[in-house]
């Protein structure tokens, strides 16, 4: 059975390595608000648009009082040449086997080009203060992702 998450429940806990070796967990960011973004794959079309999306909208979303980390099944070496060939100015966190990904409901099946397979998803989560979530998205669009992001924060009031 999918996990499917929604707006006021409880986020879960996780705690996973960056591209760099250091370890992030929810705990961590208590007081603030956190954009958890899952994607499929590092370079891959949708999942750079998606990243130069949140980038672009990076210092915005930062003076909205939220710190971005996204999250994917590749290794650190691949993170960390993701993030040096797009300049992304936040965190790409290594979820081995899925573990994270799975207790947001954030692995499972999708669909590509008519195919159906199981793999990550293009889910985002916001994550309050509070640890509650102020907003989910189970399949975001990635073009504008960066700017719904900023809007809904905006709307929540985040700081």
């Amino acid at each position: 059975m999918a996990v499917t998450l929604a707006a006021g429940e409880r986020a879960p806990d996780f705690a996973l390595r960056d591209q760099g070796g250091a370890l992030h967990r929810l705990a961590d960011y208590a007081g603030r608000t956190v954009v958890l973004y899952f994607y499929p794959k590092d370079a891959t079309p949708g999942c750079t648009t998606q990243a130069c999306s949140l980038r672009d909208a990076h210092t915005a979303i930062v003076a909205a009082g939220a710190v971005v980390l996204g999250v994917s099944t590749d290794d650190a070496a691949s993170h960390q040449r993701f993030r040096a060939a797009h300049a992304l100015p936040f965190p790409l966190l290594v979820d081995e086997g899925a573990a994270v990904a799975t207790r947001y409901g954030a692995w499972g099946e999708k669909t590509l080009y008519g195919r159906t397979s199981i793999g990550m998803t293009r889910a985002t989560f916001v994550i309050g203060r509070d640890g509650r979530l102020l907003r989910v998205w189970k399949r975001a669009r990635a073009a504008d992702h960066g700017a719904a992001v900023l809007a809904a924060l905006q709307q929540a009031g985040a700081r």
